[in-house]
């Protein structure tokens, strides 16, 4: 039987888990470290954006839930690209991960508290399965991606995902600007 969508979201988690603490251990391992954590971080969120969120809001009762954990995945996007830009063997860049270590560390808290067990309790296991297999298989197609870098498909999901509206006129960069607003609100 397939895996488990919840399952999958969680073994995610413990690896950016394991790859925060190596950055912050091992600084001579940041250059080989840091593309595996944008490549995993950037494929895991587009993955939830585009197959588990629609699913969690409207067949899960989160969708509360959903637009908050969308906001943060914005701003944890904004702070991975800045991560991404910053020299691994300056100052700044201790600064900048721990700004995204707090920042995913507090979505994984609450992602983990709220939306994942309602997705356990309110899917059937067949549901959770199906969900598995179409995690898997977008995480897959967004291995390569990086943070920032999205189609303008891509932000109008994450607008339906965050319950923003007002943006079908809206260009892809004005698009953008709105979802970081709102996530910084």
């Amino acid at each position: 039987m397939p895996a488990d969508v919840v399952d999958l979201i969680m073994q995610d988690h413990r690896e950016v888990e394991r790859l925060f603490d190596e950055l912050k251990q091992n600084p001579d391992k940041r250059p080989n470290l840091l593309p595996v954590l944008t490549t995993l971080l950037t494929a895991h969120s587009r993955a939830e954006e585009a197959e588990v969120y629609p699913v969690a809001a409207a067949e899960a009762g989160e969708k509360e839930e959903v637009s908050h954990s969308q906001q943060e995945h914005v701003e944890a996007d904004q702070l991975l690209a800045k991560l991404a830009k910053t020299d691994p063997t300056s100052a700044e860049f201790d600064k900048a991960l721990q700004n995204l270590v707090d920042a995913v560390t507090h979505h994984v808290e609450e992602e983990e508290t709220k939306v994942l067990p309602g997705m356990r309790s309110n899917l059937s296991d067949q549901r959770r399965s199906e969900l598995g297999e179409a995690f898997a298989a977008s995480r897959k197609q967004h291995l390569g991606d990086q943070p920032g870098e999205m189609t303008r498909e891509e932000l109008e999901q994450q607008a339906k995902n965050a319950d923003v509206s007002g943006t079908s006129g809206l260009t892809k960069d004005q698009l953008k600007q709105k979802l970081q607003r709102d996530a910084k609100s």
